[in-house]
C-alpha cells in the first residue's frame, strides 16, 4: 500500500512540473486590445512542392509499411497513381518525406527481367529500367527509357521529365524501327523532347544494324505532331537529261487552321528552268470541301550562247476540284472538277508516262437543284475540253438543263376502285440551254473567241401512257413534240475556185454565217407493244445441272414522224461533177435538229438472257442450288420505214454480254447492212437474201472485248477484291486535290513503291478487236480494217520481301510491244527499296529508290534515275 501511494504521488509531481513548465497559451491568444480586428491567420503557408490531391497506391503481392522512415514497399505488380501521373512496376519504394517515387524492375527464376517500370503522363508511356519521380515537384529522372510519339521511338540511357512534359535527354536514340535492336537508328548525345511538337537534337551520327556510318548531320529536327503543322518541305535532288540538275517540290506548307491550309512548292534547275505551283485546300465538315492548284513553269532547253539549240516556253496550269456534302443543302448540289492550261504544260512539266501521252483535257462546273415535294430539276454549268496536240479548245457556258418529271393531270388525288385509262396519261418536260465555242487556244479572251460562240435552245414535251392487254402485254402509245432555237444559220455554197484541203485541187464548199433568230420544229408519234416469255428445261434430279431458263423480251413498235423540214433543207452541190445533197442550214449547231424527210414505220427489237441452276454443296439455304449467268443479255435491234422510197429497212444492231462465273467478263457488238451492193461499190435497193443467201446482212463493224483478273489469297488466306488499278485511282473524297494528283502521278511513274506484299501474285488481262468493213464509191473496193490489243499486269513475290511486277501490251495492228514498265520491289521493314524500268518507248526511264516507310522520314530517301525523252 505504501508503494502504491509513492507511484501515485510521483506521477502526480510529474505533471505538475510539466504544467509548470508549459507557456499559457490560452492566455496568450486574449486580444490585448477592445478594436473590433479579426486574428492573423495563425495556420502555416503550403509549399509549392506540397501533395495537393490523394496518391492511390496498389500491389498484388504485398505492402510493406516503415513507419519510422515513413516509407512503404510495394511488391508485385505494383502500381501508384497521382494526378494524371501513372507509375507501374514489379517493386516501388515511396518515401512519404521526400516525395519520392522509385520504381525498378526484377528478376524471375530463369533471370528474365519482369515488372518493367513504366511511367504514363497525360497519355505518354515511358518503358525504362529504373524511373525517381518527385510527386512534390513531378519531376523525374527515367533510365534506360524506350517511348514511342507517333510513328518515332526515342531511347535515351538517362532522360530528365520536367513538370510541363518537356524531356531533356542524354546518349540518345531516334528511329522509326518497331524492333527491340532496331535496323537503323540515328544516336546523338543529347536531345530534347516538346511533346505534340517536335524532337530536337545535336550532332547526330545514323548508324545501320547497329553499325556507325560516316553520315553525320550537324542537327537534328523531328516534327511529332499528330495533325496539321507548318513548316519546310525540304526539296529532292534530281538529274534531268533536258533541264540539268534540279532541286524539286522544296517549298513550305503552312497550316491555318482546320478549314483551310496552302502548300507551296518550286523547282529550280542548273540550265535556267524553274516552276512555282500554290495549292491551297479547304474544307467544312458537313459542308464542302476542295483543293486549287495553280503552276507557272517557265522552262529553258539548250545553251543560251548557242541561238539554234535554245529554245524557251512559259507554260501555266489551273486545277479545281469542288464537292458539296449533300447534307448541307437538300436537293442542291454544286461540284467542279476543272483542269486547264497551256498545250505545252504537260510535256514540258510532267513525267508520268499516262499524263503525258494523254492529249486531251477536260473540266466541268455543275450546279443543281431540285425542288423537294416538286417534280422541277435545274441543273447549270460549264464544260470545257482542250486537245494539246491541235490546241483545239471547246467551252461551253453556260449550259442549262431544266426538266419537269412526269405528272398525271387527269390523276385524281385520292385513287378511289381500279384507275381510268387517261388517268394513266403522263406529261413532261425537257428544256435544254446550250452556249458554246470552239477555238484555236492562242485566241482565248480575245474578240474572236466571242465571235465563235454559238447559242441554241430545245424544248421537248413528250406525253405517254401505258395500258396492260390480255393481262401478259403492255402497250404504251405516245406523242412527243420538239422545238429548237438557234442564233445562226450555216449557208452552204459550192466555190468552184476555193482550194480544196483534202485534195489538192480547186473547189470546195463555203461556209457563211447568218445571226439572227430561227426556229425548227418536230413532231412524232409512237406506240410500242411489249412483253416477256419464259421458257424452262429441267434435267433430271441426278444432274449436276438442274435447269436452264431463256427469257425473251420481244418489243414491236409503229411510229411515224411527219417531214417538217422543208424550208431548212437544200440540195447543195459537193464536187465538181455537179452532184448534189441535201443539207440543212443547221448542221453543225450545237443542239442538233429534226431529220430530213417523212418516217412512218415499224421498230422492233428482241432481248435474251439465259441463266442455269446448277447444284452447289456451298449453298446454305438447304435446297443446294445456285444460279449461274450464262448469258445477261444478246439481242437484234432495227427498224422498217413504210414511206420511204427506197432503202426502207434499216442495218441491223446487234449485241450481247455476260460475265461467265464472276471471272471473264465478255461483251461484243456489231451492225449488219442488209443491201447489196453494185460493182462500184455503191448500196443498191435490194436485199442480200434476194440474191439466195441464209444472211442477216453484211457485217459492217464488230468488236469485241474480254477481261479478267486472277490473284492469291492474302497472308491471312482472304481474297483482297481491291487490285493494283483500283489502288492507284483511288481518291479520298477529303483529301486535297492537289496532293492527291502528285501522289497519283507517284504512284504511276514508280509502282514499285506502291505494291501490296501481302498479295503473293496477281494478274489482270483485257483483250479487243475492232472490225470495220468499208465500201470505198466508185471504186468497188473495200477497206477491211482489224485492230486487235492485249494488255496485261502483274506481280508476284519471290519470297514474302521480293515483288516483280510488269505492265505491258501488245497492238497487233502495228506488231509492236505497247508501253512497257517492269519493276522490283523489296521491303526492307523500315524502307522501301524499288528498281522501275521503262526500257523502250517515247518516254524511256530507269530509277533507283530506296524511301523510308514511315512519314515523319519520307525526304530520307535515295533516288538515283534517269529519263531518254523522244522530244
Amino acid at each position: 500500500m505504501r508503494f502504491i501511494c509513492q507511484l501515485l504521488s510521483g506521477f502526480l509531481i510529474v505533471l505538475l512540473l510539466i504544467a509548470a513548465g508549459r507557456p499559457n497559451t490560452i492566455m496568450a491568444r486574449l486580444p490585448m486590445t477592445t478594436a473590433d480586428t479579426l486574428p492573423p491567420d495563425t495556420l502555416p503557408r503550403a509549399s509549392k512542392d506540397s501533395i495537393d490531391a490523394p496518391i492511390h497506391y496498389k500491389a498484388k503481392d504485398s505492402i510493406v509499411m516503415l513507419v519510422p522512415e515513413k516509407r512503404m514497399l510495394l511488391y508485385g505488380n505494383t502500381d501508384t497513381k497521382y494526378k494524371n501521373t501513372s507509375i507501374t512496376a514489379e517493386r516501388m519504394l515511396v518515401d512519404q518525406q521526400t516525395g519520392m517515387v522509385e520504381a525498378t524492375k526484377w528478376k524471375d527464376t530463369t533471370g528474365k527481367p519482369i515488372g518493367l517500370p513504366v511511367m504514363t503522363d497525360n497519355g505518354q508511356s515511358f518503358e525504362s529500367d529504373t524511373i525517381q519521380f518527385n510527386i512534390g515537384t513531378r519531376k523525374a529522372k527515367i533510365y534506360h527509357t524506350r517511348s514511342k510519339y507517333g510513328e518515332a521511338y526515342v531511347g535515351s540511357q538517362q532522360a530528365k521529365h520536367m513538370a510541363d512534359n518537356t524531356i531533356f535527354g542524354f546518349k540518345n536514340t531516334f528511329t522509326t524501327c518497331d524492333l527491340d535492336t532496331p535496323h537503323f537508328q540515328f544516336r546523338a548525345r543529347k536531345i530534347k523532347i516538346i511533346p505534340d511538337k517536335l524532337v530536337v537534337s545535336g550532332p547526330a551520327n545514323l548508324e545501320i544494324e547497329g553499325i556507325p556510318t560516316p553520315l553525320f548531320i550537324p542537327f537534328a529536327i523531328f516534327p511529332i505532331t499528330q495533325g496539321q503543322r507548318s513548316g519546310i518541305l525540304p526539296p529532292q535532288y534530281v538529274v534531268n537529261q533536258q533541264k540539268g540538275i534540279g532541286l524539286e517540290n522544296g517549298g513550305y506548307y503552312l497550316g491555318l487552321g482546320e478549314h483551310f491550309d496552302l502548300t507551296m512548292r518550286g523547282d529550280v534547275y542548273s540550265y535556267g528552268s524553274w516552276s512555282l505551283t500554290a495549292s491551297p485546300t479547304y474544307r467544312k465538315r458537313y459542308k464542302y470541301n476542295g483543293g486549287l492548284n495553280l503552276s507557272f513553269a517557265n522552262t529553258r532547253f539548250g545553251d543560251p550562247a548557242v541561238k539554234s539549240e535554245f529554245s524557251t516556253s512559259k507554260d501555266f496550269r489551273v486545277t479545281w476540284n469542288h464537292s458539296m456534302d449533300s447534307k448541307a443543302r437538300p436537293g442542291v448540289n454544286f461540284g467542279a472538277a476543272v483542269n486547264f492550261g497551256t498545250s505545252s504544260y504537260n510535256r514540258y512539266n510532267v513525267y508520268d508516262y499516262n499524263t503525258r501521252v494523254n492529249n486531251n483535257i477536260g473540266s466541268s462546273i455543275t450546279f443543281s437543284k431540285s425542288w423537294i415535294g416538286k417534280p422541277y430539276n435545274l441543273t447549270m454549268g460549264l464544260n470545257h475540253s482542250q486537245n494539246l496536240s491541235t490546241r483545239d479548245v471547246s467551252i461551253s457556258f453556260p449550259d442549262a438543263t431544266f426538266t419537269v418529271n412526269t405528272i398525271y393531270p387527269f390523276q385524281p388525288k385520292e385513287m378511289a376502285g381500279k384507275p381510268k385509262w387517261y388517268e394513266k396519261i403522263g406529261i413532261s418536260y425537257n428544256g435544254v440551254l446550250r452556249n458554246q465555242a470552239n477555238f484555236k487556244d492562242s485566241l482565248f479572251g480575245k474578240q474572236a473567241m466571242l465571235d465563235a460562240m454559238q447559242t441554241g435552245m430545245q424544248h421537248s414535251v413528250p406525253i405517254s401512257f401505258s395500258i396492260p392487254v390480255f393481262k401478259t402485254f403492255t402497250l404504251s402509245p405516245g406523242i412527243n413534240y420538239s422545238e429548237y432555237w438557234y442564233t445562226k444559220k450555216f449557208i452552204r455554197n459550192w466555190n468552184p475556185n476555193k482550194p480544196n484541203l483534202g485534195t489538192g485541187d480547186k473547189g470546195a464548199l463555203d461556209t457563211t454565217y447568218q445571226a439572227g433568230f430561227f426556229t425548227a420544229r418536230d413532231v412524232s408519234t409512237s406506240m410500242s407493244l411489249s412483253t416477256a416469255l419464259y421458257g424452262m428445261y429441267t434435267f433430271n434430279k441426278h444432274s449436276k445441272i438442274k435447269a436452264i431458263r431463256h427469257v425473251m423480251r420481244p418489243t414491236l413498235g409503229m411510229s411515224y414522224r411527219p417531214d417538217l423540214s422543208g424550208s431548212y433543207y437544200r440540195l447543195v452541190q459537193y464536187n465538181k461533177a455537179g452532184d448534189k445533197t441535201l443539207m440543212s442550214d443547221f448542221d453543225g449547231a450545237i443542239i442538233g435538229g429534226p431529220s430530213a424527210g417523212t418516217f412512218g414505220g415499224i421498230n422492233f427489237g428482241l432481248d435474251n438472257n439465259l441463266e442455269m441452276k446448277v447444284f452447289s454443296r456451298k449453298d446454305t439455304t438447304g435446297n443446294h442450288e445456285k444460279k449461274v449467268k450464262l448469258l445477261d443479255g444478246f439481242g437484234i435491234n432495227g427498224n422498217y420505214n413504210l414511206v420511204a422510197d427506197s432503202f426502207k429497212l434499216s442495218t441491223f444492231a446487234i449485241y450481247a454480254r455476260t460475265n461467265l462465273f464472276d471471272k471473264l467478263n465478255i461483251s461484243a457488238s456489231g451492225n449488219l447492212d442488209p443491201y447489196q451492193t453494185d460493182a462500184r461499190g455503191r448500196r443498191i435497193d435490194k436485199l442480200i437474201w434476194q440474191q439466195g443467201k441464209i444472211s442477216l446482212g453484211r457485217l459492217t463493224n464488230a468488236s469485241i472485248s474480254l477481261s479478267t483478273s486472277f490473284q492469291s489469297k492474302d497472308k491471312k488466306g482472304n481474297a483482297k477484291t481491291q487490285t493494283m488499278d483500283s489502288i492507284q485511282n483511288a481518291q479520298s473524297k477529303d483529301a486535297a486535290f492537289a496532293a492527291q494528283q502528285r501522289q497519283l502521278a507517284m504512284v504511276r511513274a514508280n509502282p514499285g513503291e506502291y505494291v501490296d506484299f501481302d498479295i503473293p501474285w496477281r494478274i489482270d488481262l483485257s483483250y479487243s478487236l475492232a472490225y470495220t468493213n468499208t465500201i470505198i464509191p466508185d471504186s468497188g473496193g473495200v477497206v477491211k480494217r482489224v485492230t486487235q490489243y492485249i494488255s496485261f499486269n502483274g506481280d508476284f513475290s519471290l519470297t514474302p520481301k521480293w515483288k516483280i511486277g510488269l505492265n505491258s501490251g501488245f497492238d497487233f495492228t502495228n506488231m509492236q510491244i505497247a508501253y512497257t514498265n517492269m519493276y522490283i520491289s523489296r521491303d526492307l521493314h523500315d524502307f522501301n527499296l524499288s528498281i522501275n524500268l521503262i526500257p523502250f518507248g517515247t518516254f524511256r526511264q530507269f530509277s533507283f529508290t530506296i524511301a523510308a516507310k514511315a512519314s515523319i522520314l519520307k525526304d530520307l530517301r535515295l533516288n538515283r534515275s534517269r529519263q531518254f525523252y523522244d522530244q
